[in-house]
């Protein structure tokens, strides 16, 4: 893939700018939705500015360790929510949930530094035998069709509370900010084609806005696609300069409380919960790695190094879980932004994550996150998740499927991966795409001294 901005290239300053929004705006949505998630769940107070300040955080921890070579975001990880769940299900009382958050990510991030450690002085030359083409290919491509369905149910929804929008008018919205992207990437000049999302997420947030303001001018609940609820919150008791500016509720500040109540039991519990979790995440972290070196045209997991890439994984997760609650993790969507406008530079994620940190205290651009439709991320995401699954399918091309030892192995990781298998182990959750590339290693490893075919 040829370039626009290499990885060590720095755009002008305010293509630089613009260009960390949009990968802000790639990342922010699934980011910030995580403690959303927890405390429905759980019925707690998880602050998403808390969370989007650790992942920038992580990110810069992250970019620190991999010396400014592989242009990743760090966001907050879906795979631990189950693991969040229960750090808060297993506490006495609402602080010590919040510090088992932050032990969890701290017992989570130790197995990325073990790891690393091994790596370090065993090399990467193992996980090419373990983990060649054929079987990280399809992971990949895996990680991007996992999504799919996410996506389409994300159009097919407007963001009203206690309202139905018709499934017709968010499809539109989705379909009209999926076509700008589209459009912006492939007919755009140079800088439409550098933030096609950017481009795409406003014109849908416009054609929702307008349909909204016909819903609530005719009463027709249909039309109601856009919440403006964040907004009304700011302005309830006037536009203010405290309003528009807020310190998140970092989770250490609630975790120190639960210090008193700490007990061997909990801690048991918490790293029952986290441990194998991060054993799953990893195999998601080598995928994401070889992805994102094949789209950089460089391997990532020989320079820097994958022990680099870990440790700055599990490091920036504990950095990020300590002030917002989140172990992190790389995120597809940052690497599908990367593939689709071909800016891999290093200085836009930096940015980003500057960005992200001084974001966190701005109440009324989080309020604009926030009340973005469903719909609308759900067409970018069409595009974001389907750039990571044709990556992967790229890869595959350098397979030679005539050989059914081959044949065999992407055939079970495509088929376990988009069926959904995943495996269930109390608390623990293996998800499917673990599972397919677990599935897919025993397979290369009974098929790879198969006797050639004639």
């Amino acid at each position: 893939m040829k370039l626009v901005y290499g990885v060590n290239d720095k755009p002008k300053f305010g293509q630089l700018i613009i260009f960390a929004l949009q990968q802000l705006l790639a990342i922010m949505t699934a980011t910030l939705v995580v403690p959303v998630i927890i405390n429905s769940t759980c019925g707690t107070a998880m602050s998403s500015a808390a969370a989007l300040f650790g992942a920038g955080l992580g990110t810069l921890v992250y970019i620190a360790f991999t010396k400014k070579k592989s242009p990743v975001f760090l966001g907050s990880s879906f795979a631990f929510i189950g693991s969040m769940v229960a750090a808060f299900a297993g506490g006495v009382s609402m602080s010590l949930g919040f510090l088992g958050l932050i032990i969890g990510a701290i017992f989570a991030g130790l197995v990325y530094v073990v790891i690393a450690m091994i790596v370090k002085f065993a090399g990467v030359k193992w996980i090419d035998k373990v983990m060649p083409v054929a079987v990280i290919g399809p992971t990949v491509a895996i990680i991007g069709l996992s999504l799919a369905g996410n996506a389409i149910g994300d159009i097919l929804k407007g963001s009203v509370p206690d309202v139905t929008a018709s499934p017709l008018i968010t499809t539109l919205c989705g379909i009209v900010t999926l076509i700008i992207t589209i459009l912006c990437s492939t007919y755009g000049k140079k800088t439409a084609k550098l933030i096609p999302f950017i481009i795409g997420i406003l014109g849908g947030y416009a054609l929702s806005g307008i349909f909204t303001i016909i819903g609530y001018s005719a009463n027709i609940d249909a039309l109601k696609v856009l919440n403006v609820a964040p907004f009304t919150a700011l302005v309830a008791d006037g536009v203010t300069l405290k309003t528009f500016l807020s310190v998140p509720d970092f989770t250490f500040l609630t975790a120190w409380k639960g210090f008193g109540e700490l007990n061997g039991a909990y801690i048991g519990t918490i790293a029952v919960a986290y441990v194998p979790v991060a054993f799953v995440v990893l195999a998601e972290h080598i995928a994401d790695h070889k992805n994102i070196s094949s789209i950089i045209e460089a391997d990532l997991l020989e320079e820097p190094g994958l022990h680099r890439t870990l440790l700055g994984d599990g490091i920036g997760s504990m950095v990020g879980a300590l002030f917002g609650g989140c172990p992190n993790t790389t995120y597809g969507e940052s690497v599908g932004c990367v593939a689709i406008t071909r800016n891999a530079s290093v200085s836009t994620i930096i940015t980003a994550a500057v960005l992200a940190i001084l974001i966190a205290f701005i109440s009324p651009f989080i309020a604009f996150v926030n009340s973005i439709p469903s719909c609308v991320m759900g067409g970018v995401c069409m595009a974001l998740y389907g750039f990571i699954a044709v990556s992967g399918l790229k890869m595959i091309q350098k397979v030679n499927l005539n050989l059914n030892k081959n044949l065999f192995v992407v055939s079970t990781i495509l088929i376990s991966g988009i069926g959904g298998l995943t495996l269930t182990f109390g608390k623990v959750t293996i998800t499917s795409i673990a599972c397919a590339l677990i599935l897919g290693i025993i397979v290369n490893l009974l098929v790879k001294n198969a006797p050639e075919e004639e």
